[in-house]
């Protein structure tokens, strides 16, 4: 796929690349280059592939789904700059 400099260009702004005009002509070619690579990509027939989340099959390992009170409130909230009681205290944020 050919680029012309103006989409060279462009594909720089937005990789917020600051490109010289000498720099140009041999990033046409080697983004055209790229571009033929992903294209052939397309010949490639997957018709019979699974599509997967990741490269290796798995599962995850399930926790027993239990609701807790998250320990003690004074470990919790041992940190907190300020608390009401045994909640976190913070700023009002509507006006």
């Amino acid at each position: 796929m050919p680029l012309d400099p103006a989409t060279v260009r462009r594909i720089a702004r937005l990789a917020r690349l600051r490109l010289e005009e000498a720099e140009l002509e041999r990033l046409e070619g080697e983004l055209g280059s790229i571009l033929a690579w992903v294209e052939q990509l397309d010949e490639v027939d997957v018709s019979e592939v699974a599509p997967m989340t990741g490269a290796v099959a798995m599962a995850l390992k399930m926790r027993e789904d239990v609701v807790s009170d998250g320990g003690d409130a004074e470990i919790v909230l041992g940190n907190a700059p300020e608390r009401i009681g045994d909640f976190y205290a913070v700023p009002k944020v509507v006006e």
